[in-house]
Protein backbone atom coordinates (compact mmCIF):
# COMPACT_ATOMS: atom_id res chain seq x y z
CA UNK A 1 0.00 0.00 0.00
CA UNK A 2 2.49 2.22 0.47
CA UNK A 3 4.08 1.60 -3.21
CA UNK A 4 1.14 2.53 -4.12
CA UNK A 5 0.31 6.18 -2.40
CA UNK A 6 2.16 8.92 -4.11
CA UNK A 7 1.77 12.71 -2.51
CA UNK A 8 1.66 15.47 -4.96
CA UNK A 9 2.51 18.87 -2.88
CA UNK A 10 1.53 21.51 -5.04
CA UNK A 11 -1.85 21.32 -7.23
CA UNK A 12 -1.68 23.72 -9.50
CA UNK A 13 -1.95 23.17 -13.15
CA UNK A 14 0.29 20.68 -13.41
CA UNK A 15 0.08 19.16 -10.08
CA UNK A 16 -3.26 18.92 -10.34
CA UNK A 17 -3.14 17.32 -13.19
CA UNK A 18 -0.79 14.84 -12.20
CA UNK A 19 -3.02 13.98 -9.42
CA UNK A 20 -6.14 12.95 -11.81
CA UNK A 21 -3.46 10.83 -13.98
CA UNK A 22 -2.39 8.98 -11.06
CA UNK A 23 -5.71 8.33 -9.79
CA UNK A 24 -7.03 6.75 -13.16
CA UNK A 25 -3.91 4.39 -12.91
CA UNK A 26 -4.85 2.99 -9.46
CA UNK A 27 -2.64 5.10 -7.24
CA UNK A 28 -4.16 5.98 -3.94
CA UNK A 29 -3.10 10.15 -4.00
CA UNK A 30 -2.23 12.40 -0.90
CA UNK A 31 -2.81 16.00 -2.12
CA UNK A 32 -1.40 18.86 -0.62
CA UNK A 33 -1.61 23.00 -1.68
CA UNK A 34 -0.95 25.89 0.67
CA UNK A 35 -4.12 27.08 -0.72
CA UNK A 36 -5.78 24.45 0.46
CA UNK A 37 -9.23 25.05 -1.73
CA UNK A 38 -7.24 24.34 -4.69
CA UNK A 39 -6.29 20.86 -3.49
CA UNK A 40 -9.91 20.23 -1.66
CA UNK A 41 -11.10 20.93 -5.48
CA UNK A 42 -8.66 18.34 -7.32
CA UNK A 43 -9.76 15.79 -4.49
CA UNK A 44 -13.03 16.51 -5.01
CA UNK A 45 -12.82 16.00 -9.28
CA UNK A 46 -10.20 12.81 -9.03
CA UNK A 47 -11.17 10.60 -5.33
CA UNK A 48 -7.38 12.10 -4.02
CA UNK A 49 -7.24 12.36 -0.50
CA UNK A 50 -6.32 16.41 0.83
CA UNK A 51 -3.63 16.48 3.45
CA UNK A 52 -3.33 19.35 6.16
CA UNK A 53 0.22 19.86 5.52
CA UNK A 54 3.31 19.17 3.02
CA UNK A 55 4.46 16.77 5.68
CA UNK A 56 1.38 15.07 6.19
CA UNK A 57 1.61 14.27 2.41
CA UNK A 58 4.87 12.90 2.59
CA UNK A 59 4.48 11.24 5.68
CA UNK A 60 1.65 8.75 3.77
CA UNK A 61 3.81 8.39 0.76
CA UNK A 62 6.71 6.28 -0.85
CA UNK A 63 7.11 8.71 -3.70
CA UNK A 64 6.23 12.28 -3.01
CA UNK A 65 6.05 14.91 -6.22
CA UNK A 66 6.36 18.56 -5.82
CA UNK A 67 4.97 20.57 -8.28
CA UNK A 68 5.55 24.39 -7.04
CA UNK A 69 6.33 27.82 -8.31
CA UNK A 70 10.34 28.41 -8.04
CA UNK A 71 9.98 31.45 -4.85
CA UNK A 72 8.24 28.79 -2.74
CA UNK A 73 10.43 25.53 -3.34
CA UNK A 74 12.96 25.83 0.13
CA UNK A 75 10.30 26.53 2.57
CA UNK A 76 7.78 23.84 1.29
CA UNK A 77 10.43 21.63 2.28
CA UNK A 78 11.77 23.19 6.02
CA UNK A 79 9.90 23.47 9.43
CA UNK A 80 7.59 21.35 11.06
CA UNK A 81 5.16 21.63 8.49
CA UNK A 82 7.60 21.14 5.17
CA UNK A 83 7.54 18.03 2.46
CA UNK A 84 11.00 17.19 4.64
CA UNK A 85 10.28 16.72 8.05
CA UNK A 86 7.26 13.66 6.91
CA UNK A 87 9.79 11.93 4.99
CA UNK A 88 10.18 8.12 5.27
CA UNK A 89 12.84 5.96 5.49
CA UNK A 90 13.42 5.20 1.89
CA UNK A 91 10.93 7.67 0.65
CA UNK A 92 11.39 9.54 -3.07
CA UNK A 93 10.89 12.88 -3.60
CA UNK A 94 10.80 13.86 -7.35
CA UNK A 95 11.52 17.90 -7.57
CA UNK A 96 9.63 18.82 -10.75
CA UNK A 97 9.08 22.46 -9.99
CA UNK A 98 11.76 24.99 -12.18
CA UNK A 99 14.27 25.92 -10.19
CA UNK A 100 18.31 27.12 -10.29
CA UNK A 101 20.10 24.03 -9.96
CA UNK A 102 21.66 25.15 -6.92
CA UNK A 103 18.27 25.46 -5.57
CA UNK A 104 17.59 21.78 -5.84
CA UNK A 105 21.51 20.37 -4.55
CA UNK A 106 20.05 23.04 -1.33
CA UNK A 107 17.48 20.77 -0.60
CA UNK A 108 19.24 17.60 -0.85
CA UNK A 109 20.71 17.28 3.17
CA UNK A 110 17.42 17.88 3.96
CA UNK A 111 16.02 14.54 2.55
CA UNK A 112 18.93 12.51 3.03
CA UNK A 113 19.06 13.14 6.69
CA UNK A 114 14.86 11.55 6.73
CA UNK A 115 16.72 8.58 5.10
CA UNK A 116 14.82 9.03 1.59
CA UNK A 117 16.47 10.15 -1.63
CA UNK A 118 16.23 13.42 -4.09
CA UNK A 119 15.72 13.53 -7.52
CA UNK A 120 15.32 16.54 -10.00
CA UNK A 121 12.71 15.47 -12.16
CA UNK A 122 11.29 18.85 -13.99
CA UNK A 123 9.00 17.71 -17.06
CA UNK A 124 9.09 19.11 -20.48
CA UNK A 125 5.00 19.27 -22.00
CA UNK A 126 1.58 20.70 -21.53
CA UNK A 127 -1.35 19.76 -19.26
CA UNK A 128 -3.20 18.02 -21.99
CA UNK A 129 0.28 15.77 -21.70
CA UNK A 130 -0.03 14.89 -18.50
CA UNK A 131 -3.41 14.27 -18.63
CA UNK A 132 -2.41 11.58 -21.62
CA UNK A 133 0.51 10.26 -19.47
CA UNK A 134 2.91 11.68 -22.40
CA UNK A 135 5.61 14.00 -20.55
CA UNK A 136 9.04 14.11 -21.12
CA UNK A 137 11.02 14.34 -17.74
CA UNK A 138 14.68 14.75 -17.10
CA UNK A 139 16.31 13.15 -13.93
CA UNK A 140 19.15 14.11 -12.27
CA UNK A 141 20.39 12.10 -9.49
CA UNK A 142 21.07 8.49 -7.69
CA UNK A 143 19.71 5.66 -10.25
CA UNK A 144 18.66 3.39 -8.25
CA UNK A 145 16.13 5.91 -6.73
CA UNK A 146 14.73 6.42 -10.05
CA UNK A 147 14.07 2.82 -10.68
CA UNK A 148 12.24 3.02 -7.39
CA UNK A 149 10.16 5.90 -8.75
CA UNK A 150 9.93 4.25 -12.33
CA UNK A 151 6.30 3.07 -11.83
CA UNK A 152 5.33 6.27 -10.96
CA UNK A 153 7.29 8.43 -13.72
CA UNK A 154 5.51 6.17 -16.26
CA UNK A 155 2.21 6.59 -15.11
CA UNK A 156 2.95 10.30 -16.24
CA UNK A 157 5.72 10.21 -19.09
CA UNK A 158 6.03 9.00 -22.18
CA UNK A 159 10.11 9.53 -21.54
CA UNK A 160 12.38 9.24 -18.89
CA UNK A 161 15.30 10.45 -19.34
CA UNK A 162 18.11 9.90 -16.69
CA UNK A 163 20.72 12.95 -17.43
CA UNK A 164 23.20 12.47 -14.84
CA UNK A 165 24.33 13.72 -10.76
CA UNK A 166 21.21 15.77 -9.05
CA UNK A 167 21.08 19.14 -10.62
CA UNK A 168 21.60 18.02 -14.15
CA UNK A 169 18.07 17.37 -14.88
CA UNK A 170 17.12 21.32 -13.33
CA UNK A 171 19.83 22.25 -16.06
CA UNK A 172 18.85 20.62 -18.87
CA UNK A 173 15.24 21.75 -17.85
CA UNK A 174 16.78 25.31 -18.12
CA UNK A 175 17.86 23.95 -21.56
CA UNK A 176 14.61 22.94 -22.79
CA UNK A 177 12.73 26.38 -21.88
CA UNK A 178 15.49 28.91 -23.04
CA UNK A 179 14.76 26.84 -26.38
CA UNK A 180 11.25 26.87 -26.34
CA UNK A 181 11.14 30.37 -25.47
CA UNK A 182 12.91 31.20 -28.01
CA UNK A 183 10.92 29.22 -30.77
CA UNK A 184 7.39 30.99 -29.24
CA UNK A 185 9.24 34.34 -30.00
CA UNK A 186 10.51 32.86 -33.58
CA UNK A 187 6.31 32.09 -33.93
CA UNK A 188 5.35 35.15 -32.73
CA UNK A 189 7.63 37.52 -35.25
CA UNK A 190 6.60 35.05 -38.45
CA UNK A 191 3.07 34.81 -37.46
CA UNK A 192 3.39 38.66 -37.02
CA UNK A 193 5.29 38.72 -40.10
CA UNK A 194 2.99 37.12 -42.44
CA UNK A 195 -0.34 39.17 -41.12
CA UNK A 196 0.98 42.52 -41.67
CA UNK A 197 1.82 41.54 -45.21
CA UNK A 198 -1.23 40.30 -45.83
CA UNK A 199 -1.76 36.64 -45.24
CA UNK A 200 -4.55 35.28 -43.00
CA UNK A 201 -3.15 34.48 -39.35
CA UNK A 202 -4.81 30.73 -39.77
CA UNK A 203 -3.78 30.07 -43.15
CA UNK A 204 0.08 31.05 -42.06
CA UNK A 205 -0.57 29.03 -38.94
CA UNK A 206 -1.49 26.09 -40.93
CA UNK A 207 1.85 26.47 -42.93
CA UNK A 208 3.95 26.18 -39.96
CA UNK A 209 2.09 23.77 -38.41
CA UNK A 210 2.73 21.10 -41.70
CA UNK A 211 6.57 22.61 -42.28
CA UNK A 212 10.11 21.97 -40.95
CA UNK A 213 9.17 24.18 -37.86
CA UNK A 214 6.50 22.00 -36.59
CA UNK A 215 7.47 21.31 -33.17
CA UNK A 216 5.03 19.62 -30.74
CA UNK A 217 4.94 23.07 -29.25
CA UNK A 218 3.67 24.72 -32.57
CA UNK A 219 0.77 22.15 -32.57
CA UNK A 220 -0.89 22.26 -28.67
CA UNK A 221 -0.50 26.33 -29.21
CA UNK A 222 -2.32 26.76 -31.80
CA UNK A 223 -5.55 27.98 -30.68
CA UNK A 224 -3.67 30.58 -28.07
CA UNK A 225 -1.87 31.89 -31.20
CA UNK A 226 -5.02 31.90 -33.37
CA UNK A 227 -7.82 32.72 -30.76
CA UNK A 228 -5.66 34.49 -28.25
CA UNK A 229 -8.71 36.28 -26.59
CA UNK A 230 -10.41 33.06 -26.61
CA UNK A 231 -7.87 30.43 -24.77
CA UNK A 232 -6.95 30.48 -21.28
CA UNK A 233 -3.40 30.96 -20.39
CA UNK A 234 -1.54 27.79 -19.75
CA UNK A 235 2.08 29.48 -19.15
CA UNK A 236 2.77 33.38 -18.29
CA UNK A 237 4.85 35.66 -19.90
CA UNK A 238 5.67 36.62 -15.77
CA UNK A 239 6.80 32.92 -16.22
CA UNK A 240 8.54 33.08 -19.13
CA UNK A 241 10.66 35.80 -17.64
CA UNK A 242 11.41 34.00 -14.78
CA UNK A 243 12.58 30.86 -17.06
CA UNK A 244 14.97 33.39 -19.20
CA UNK A 245 16.56 34.68 -15.99
CA UNK A 246 17.30 31.43 -14.85
CA UNK A 247 19.02 30.40 -17.48
CA UNK A 248 20.82 33.00 -17.91
CA UNK A 249 21.75 33.21 -14.88
CA UNK A 250 23.06 29.55 -15.41
CA UNK A 251 24.73 30.30 -18.69
CA UNK A 252 27.02 33.14 -16.97
CA UNK A 253 28.04 30.77 -14.26
CA UNK A 254 29.08 28.35 -17.05
CA UNK A 255 31.03 30.70 -19.15
CA UNK A 256 28.30 29.89 -22.03
CA UNK A 257 26.99 32.86 -24.46
CA UNK A 258 22.98 33.23 -24.90
CA UNK A 259 22.54 35.69 -27.32
CA UNK A 260 19.08 34.29 -28.33
CA UNK A 261 18.32 34.54 -24.86
CA UNK A 262 19.13 37.66 -23.98
CA UNK A 263 17.17 39.39 -26.61
CA UNK A 264 14.35 37.05 -25.82
CA UNK A 265 14.67 37.75 -22.37
CA UNK A 266 14.53 41.93 -23.43
CA UNK A 267 11.30 41.55 -25.58
CA UNK A 268 9.34 39.07 -23.03
CA UNK A 269 10.27 42.42 -20.87
CA UNK A 270 8.74 44.93 -22.98
CA UNK A 271 5.40 42.95 -23.14
CA UNK A 272 5.38 42.38 -19.29
CA UNK A 273 5.61 46.11 -18.97
CA UNK A 274 3.16 47.05 -21.30
CA UNK A 275 0.27 44.64 -19.20
CA UNK A 276 0.91 41.68 -20.81
CA UNK A 277 2.69 40.02 -17.26
CA UNK A 278 -0.51 37.70 -16.59
CA UNK A 279 -0.75 36.74 -20.41
CA UNK A 280 0.07 33.80 -22.08
CA UNK A 281 3.33 33.60 -23.45
CA UNK A 282 2.03 32.97 -26.68
CA UNK A 283 0.85 36.79 -26.35
CA UNK A 284 4.06 37.92 -27.59
CA UNK A 285 2.53 37.94 -30.90
CA UNK A 286 -0.22 40.12 -29.39
CA UNK A 287 2.69 42.22 -28.16
CA UNK A 288 4.64 42.89 -31.71
CA UNK A 289 1.15 43.72 -33.28
CA UNK A 290 1.11 46.51 -30.95
CA UNK A 291 -2.60 45.65 -29.26
CA UNK A 292 -3.59 46.41 -25.61
CA UNK A 293 -3.54 44.06 -22.97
Amino acid sequence: MERQTVAVVGTGRMGGAMVGTLRRAGFEVLAFNRTPAKAEAVAEATGARVAGSAAEAAAGAGVVITSLSDDTVEDAYRGPQGVAAGLRRGAVVLESTTVDPRTVRALRPLVEERGASLLDAPVSGSVPLVERGELTVMVGGDAAALEQARPVLDVLAAKVIHVGELGAGATVKLVVNAVLHGLNLAISEGLVLAEQAGVARTAAYEVLASSAVAAPFVHYKRAAFERPEQTPVAFSLDLAAKDLDLALGLAERAGATMEQAATNRRVVGEAVAAGLGTADLSALAVYLRGEKA
